[in-house]
């Protein structure tokens, strides 16, 4: 008997989730409502496409194991993107100091535009499975509370049809419509939470300045412990020697959008570097706005029925402040899951979208904790105050960002979770409990930790934008 999978979604999450299931069923079959781009280019679906993102080294690794022999990592290298050490490679202001830049190297991420990146990953996919991609709108679900059978769908302006499936996999993102079609099979019971912050992006990608091509990736952090808006910015290197420049301001501290107000706000960061290495440098583009930053959280592991036969995943599960870096890394976890049960068991197995649910809930609330714990605590932040638990995990994080600075054994434990190669129990550990207890050993850095030849890069550069 013939298998069908169908997949609502082709960016990241949904071509990875369709990777996952090629070898397991007959046909996979993913519905898009954009037209995908022929090449690296920005799609209208994609409401964060234009500002920074990170591929994090676990979250690399899972791409990797869905793709097994595609290289994945030298592809993405061989397009344009580049590899950051999170240990050597970044210059970062936490709201205690500047952070030390260590070696050994320590975990890397993948930093490219979120174009080239889907792009790159979607070829991939499509190259080496017979997974096909279908421009249709999903319009709902068929099926019952009891299990899903299939999608209705519409293209092209005709009437909606039935696409039947043994599974239906949710990755349509932030815009998912996910309550509504629950509802519509009687589904209940599925609690969501919203925690936003009032972030808003602004970004704007310029040529990298001559001599600068190799300066480290900077970032200068909000501070969610001085109970004023949060303000933030980062220089990312990208594809084509461009260096694409994010700042981000929680409700209250929001970035401007012209020209003139985005520099100014980078020079009046806590500490003016990000608007020192782009003074003098040539603009691309104008400056791109979003406003679609908030955390959500869709508790579908916990519902008290959940149908056979569907399964979320990525931002239609759990959507996170970009700020954190860690939204695409957490997707193709959930799409390894995803992936490793259906190899064991097969698509059609009792209580295999539970399964996939539940394990797809561990990397998603690690991530939350994260993300929430901190905006939680912005000025005008909705969606709960700070309880006990909150307060103690941001004590202990903000203690243990604080070692970190002079101390290896807890940088080296803050890189591992925030590279996603770890749980939060990597910073639970005797060793590191022990660092956080004794504090730095190092005093720590007032000035950004640059070698001799990135202070002259620096000071090059503001001799260009004076």
């Amino acid at each position: 008997m013939s298998r069908r999978a169908v997949v609502i979604g082709a960016g990241l999450t949904g071509v990875l989730a369709a990777a996952a299931l090629s070898t397991a069923v007959d046909e996979v079959i993913v519905l898009e409502c954009d037209e995908l781009p022929d090449g690296p280019e920005h799609r209208r679906g994609l409401p964060q496409g234009r500002h920074a993102h990170l591929l994090m080294a676990g979250g690399l690794a899972a791409v990797e194991d869905l793709l097994p022999g595609a290289g994945m990592r030298e592809r993405l290298l061989a397009a344009g993107a580049h590899e950051v050490s999170l240990s050597s490679g970044t210059l970062a202001l936490t709201p205690d100091g500047w952070l030390r830049r260590w070696r050994p190297e320590g975990p890397a991420m993948i930093t490219c535009s979120r174009a080239l990146l889907d792009w790159t990953v979607r070829e991939a996919v499509l190259e080496r499975t017979g997974v096909g991609v279908r421009r249709a709108d999903a319009r709902g679900l068929t099926g019952g509370p009891g299990r899903v059978t299939g999608v209705r769908v519409a293209a092209d302006g005709a009437g909606e049809d039935v696409l039947d499936a043994d599974l239906v996999v949710d990755a349509s993102g932030r815009g998912s419509r996910l309550p509504v079609w629950l509802d519509g099979l009687g589904v209940t019971g599925v609690r969501e939470r919203t925690v936003d912050s009032g972030l808003v992006n602004a970004t704007r990608v310029y040529r990298v300045p001559e001599g600068a091509g190799r300066f480290p990736l900077t970032v200068v952090h909000a501070d969610p412990y001085a109970s004023r808006p949060g303000r933030s910015g980062m220089v990312l290197p990208i594809e084509g020697d461009r260096w694409m420049v994010s700042l981000g301001g929680t409700r209250g501290g929001e970035p401007p959008t012209d020209p003139a107000g985005f520099l100014a706000y980078a020079l009046e960061l806590p500490d003016p570097i990000v608007g020192r290495l782009v003074s003098g440098a040539e603009p691309l583009t104008g400056v791109h706005v979003s406003r679609s930053t908030g955390n959500v959280r869709r508790y579908v592991e916990r519902a008290r029925h959940w149908p056979e036969g569907f399964v979320v995943l990525g931002d239609a599960l759990a959507a996170f402040n970009p700020v954190y870096g860690q939204g695409m890394s957490v997707a193709a976890l959930g799409a390894r899951v995803l992936a490793g049960e259906v190899r064991r068991a097969g698509v059609t197995a009792p209580g295999l979208a539970r399964r996939v649910q539940r394990g797809a809930a561990r990397p998603v609330d690690a991530a939350w904790a994260v993300a929430v714990g901190q905006d939680v605590r912005y000025p005008g932040a909705r969606g709960g105050k700070p309880n006990a638990v909150d307060r103690l995990v941001a004590a202990y994080t903000r203690r243990l960002t604080r070692t970190a600075a002079g101390s290896l054994p807890a940088a080296a434990a803050l890189w591992d979770v925030t590279s996603v190669l770890a749980g939060p129990e990597r910073v639970l550990r005797p060793a590191t409990l022990l660092a956080a207890l004794a504090g730095p050993p190092l005093p720590p850095a007032t000035e950004p930790p640059l070698t001799p030849s990135e202070r002259e890069t620096l000071r090059a550069l503001d001799r260009t934008g004076a």
